[in-house]
Order: structure tokens, then sequence, then C-alpha cells
């Protein structure tokens, strides 16, 4: 693991509340480094806290751009002279979706992990005895809006059973910080159906967003998840994949008429509440997906 990697493991660690000590023992970080490097990271952020919005502006329209792009935009489009190296690390300090492109190890610590436990990492592909409550699938997909001239990212949480969306973020990106908001929505629709997380296993493929220890550190350790990876990507989560592509068949049009990032949460939190508490589904015998969930806590 880069020093990089742990700095990010334990400052995960700390938005969680867990003390310094245990976090710092757990990766091997000495103190003096964790401080050298929050304290450098601060400053750096600060210098060029005025580029930010430009850079999400330049990825969010041109998603397949890398480094060398970006410098060239920031330079012919908007005039400023930024060095590429500074570049290459504000996009790793802010996690911006051109991060996987970049500096994304071949094979990381946890990637080898999955990769060793082969099928024994997918718990959910194949199986026919899927409870509710039991099996949460996710993914990242990306909403064009503004006209289709601009992308999103949204992260949806649902029961593999019950079809319910737990919780659901969108942003410019996909990080592990958009995938917790996700989690922590998720949490709050536990808590309303008077259940918790622990033991549910939640599948997904293998993006590094799903095997960053920030998102592994607040599910497994913090909230006692199980994690089910799809060795196959969408071939080993269709569920997901048929829930995307009705989502984009069914209200696409609306999406792409929101006319910014603003508007388009508001679109999707409305077609999300439509989704749970108003539309049928013929899986769960034509109820909708909250009614049903609340008639299952409920015994019924």
């Amino acid at each position: 693991m880069s020093t990089e990697e742990k700095y990010q493991f334990v400052a995960s660690a700390r938005e969680q509340g867990t003390a310094l000590e245990p976090a710092l023992d757990a990766v091997d970080l000495p103190r003096s480094s964790w401080y050298y490097h929050k304290n450098y990271k601060v400053r750096y952020e600060a210098k060029y806290e005025w580029l930010r919005p430009i850079l999400e502006e330049i990825i969010t329209e041109h998603s397949d751009y890398g480094v060398p792009r970006i410098w060239r935009a920031l330079r012919n489009t908007y005039g400023h002279k930024i060095n590429h190296k500074v570049i290459r690390r504000l996009v790793n300090i802010w996690d911006l979706n051109i991060r996987r492109h970049i500096h994304e190890p071949e094979r990381d610590g946890i990637n080898s992990a999955i990769r060793a436990a082969g099928s024994r990492a997918d718990m959910v592909t194949g199986r026919s005895d899927i409870k509710p409550f039991e099996v949460i699938i996710t993914d990242f997909t990306e909403l064009t809006y503004a006209g289709g001239k601009k992308k999103a990212k949204l992260m949806p949480l649902i029961d593999h059973e019950i079809k319910l969306v737990y919780g659901w973020a969108l942003d410019v990106e996909r990080s592990w910080r958009v995938a917790i908001r996700a989690w922590e929505k998720a949490m709050e629709t536990f808590e309303s159906l008077g259940m918790g997380p622990e033991g549910i296993i939640v599948h997904q493929d293998r993006d590094s967003v799903y095997r960053s220890y920030g998102w592994l550190w607040r599910l497994m350790i913090q909230d006692k998840v199980q994690m089910s990876y799809a060795m196959n990507g969408a071939k080993d989560n269709t569920t997901m994949e048929s829930f995307n592509s009705s989502l984009k068949r069914e209200w696409g049009s609306l999406f792409i008429e929101a006319s910014d990032m603003d508007h388009l949460r508001s679109v999707v939190e409305q077609r999300v509440n439509y989704y749970n508490h108003r539309r049928m589904h013929s899986s769960i015998g034509y109820r909708m997906p909250m009614e049903y969930a609340r008639e299952l806590r409920r015994g019924k």
C-alpha cells in the first residue's frame, strides 16, 4: 500500500470516528508522516481551490479526457498555464473520476484478494434462495442532462428481491465519497423500517470505488456488512443492469431536460420516490416496493 493509500485509509477511518492511533497502526503509518501529509495536502488544496470547478467542468463535458487533454483544455480554452504534474496531483487529491485512468494500480491488494477468492467472492450470482432484505445490489450508471451536453454519475442501492431503492447519490464524478453518501441515505431507510445493516450482503462489480479503503472501512468495519463482487461485471449483476436500463428508458427524457445538477437531483429524487411508493412491480405481486417492505417488516 502506498503512503497516499495509507493516508486515505486513515483519513476515512477518522471521518467515521476512529481514534488516530488504531487507524495509524492498522496500516503502519508513522504519526509524523500522517501530519506532514495532512498539512501539506491542505495547503496544496487551498492554493488551487479556484481551479477545482474548472477541472470538474472539463471532466464533466469530456469524460474520456486524460491529463494531457485536460492540460491542453486549460491552456487553450481557459488560458491557464498549469503544469501537468499539478493537474495530475489535484485530480488524485480531489478524487475526480479521471483518477481511474491515471493512477490506478493494475493489481492492488484488495483486487488481488478478490481474484484469489475466485467464485467465493461472489455470494449472489446463481442463487435462487435470496430472501428480502438479504442482498443489496449497486453500481454507477451515467445520466445525460442539460440537453444532452453534460453527464452525471448516479449510484442507487436496491434490494435484490423487493426492488426497493434504499438510497442513492448523484455527482459529476464517481468516488467512494459519493458511494458513502448513497449508503448514508440507505441507512436512513433501514432505520425507518426498523432494521440495521449488519449481515446484509452488498453485491457490486470490481470497480475501484468498491475496492477503495473508504468504502470497505465504512461498510465492513463500521456497519458489519458482507461484500460480494461480481466476477464478470454486468453479466453477474443482471438485476442492477435491468434497473439502470429501465431507468433511462422510462425517464431519460426528463433527465435530459434538467438544466443543471440541482435540477437533475430534483428529478432523480422525484422519480425514486415514485418508483418506491407508487410504481407497481410484477415481481412482488404488483405491489409498491416500500409498501411491500413495510408489510414484510410487520410480518404480514
